[in-house]
């Protein structure tokens, strides 16, 4: 006999699909990051240290190196970091009487913000670690905040111009196209209200998903309400920050005939910020 849609079967595909769609729609800095798979409890990994301007050492630099003399020798300088995988889970409970016949689609509601609040409690642990790890630091002096009492001293363009040449010291060019600006929901108020951002040349509006919601500069531009208050960043994605993955996203389905519904999942993993040069923090975006 075919399944009719009220079918457990039916149901827990159902719910599956719309969970993790949920959730890779609305995840903001976990989009950011390379995934790799982990096996392990505690996850250890070398964080570089090094930039391009690194010489060969004292006594030994690379450039005007004389005829026969040995080449100097340079290594790349990484410091050992360990944590442990985290899970993240949730579940909540729909009665029968709720799923079949509430006016609002309570199934429906239920399964959006599970996704939610599972993605946004992993974007928070994302952006702890950048925010302080970061390797380069940008700051806005008093005064000239992007919502600053003077309009006149608001440059949110030369702000981001100069994170921009901060990571092109570090020979990291965020404008190869993976290079991004990441700010929270104030922040971008404060940028796209500037008509120095609105009249430039290189401003482009648009809906994306991941929180995505034009360019500017080069940079996608991304909001996510997990960024710090008063900083935003300048990074180049999917290159130094990794999320190490232990357990994918899961959801079960459990049903209690005739009473209820569970919907329950999960997914564990630890973030890594494992070049910490390709992030440059601006500071002071707010008065």
């Amino acid at each position: 006999m075919a399944d009719t849609d009220r079918e457990a079967d039916l149901r827990k595909e159902f719910i599956d699909t719309a969970v993790k769609a949920v959730v890779k729609i609305e995840e903001k800095w976990k989009a950011l990051c390379a995934v790799d798979s982990s096996s392990a409890w505690t996850e250890s990994y070398f964080r570089e240290t090094n930039d391009d301007s690194t010489d060969g050492g004292t006594g030994s630099p690379i450039r005007g190196v004389p005829q026969y003399a040995p080449f100097p020798f340079f290594d790349v300088t990484e410091t050992k970091v360990s944590s442990v995988i985290q899970k993240y889970a949730g579940e909540s409970i729909i009665s029968l009487e709720a799923q079949q016949n509430a006016t609002v689609p309570m199934l429906q509601r239920k399964i959006y913000r599970l996704g939610r609040k599972l993605v946004y409690q992993v974007d928070v642990a994302i952006e702890a670690g950048v925010n302080s790890n970061a390797g380069n630091t940008s700051a806005i002096s008093a005064g000239n905040e992007w919502d600053s009492a003077t309009i006149a001293n608001r440059d949110p363009i030369k702000d981001i111009l100069d994170a921009i040449q901060t990571l092109r010291v570090d020979g990291i060019d965020a404008l190869t196209g993976n290079g991004y600006l990441v700010v929270n929901g104030t922040d971008y108020t404060n940028i796209i209200s500037n008509t120095k951002v609105l009249n430039h040349p290189t401003y482009e509006s648009g809906v994306m998903q991941n929180g995505q919601v034009g360019k500017l500069l080069g940079l996608t531009i991304v909001v996510s309400e997990t960024t710090t208050a008063d900083q935003a960043y300048v990074l180049v994605a999917r290159q130094g920050m990794v999320w190490k993955q232990a357990e994918p996203l899961k959801v079960k389905t459990i049903v209690d005939e005739g009473k209820s519904t569970t919907i329950r999942a999960w997914e564990r993993g630890v973030f890594q910020l494992q070049a910490p040069n390709e992030v440059c923090k601006i500071t002071n975006t707010r008065a």
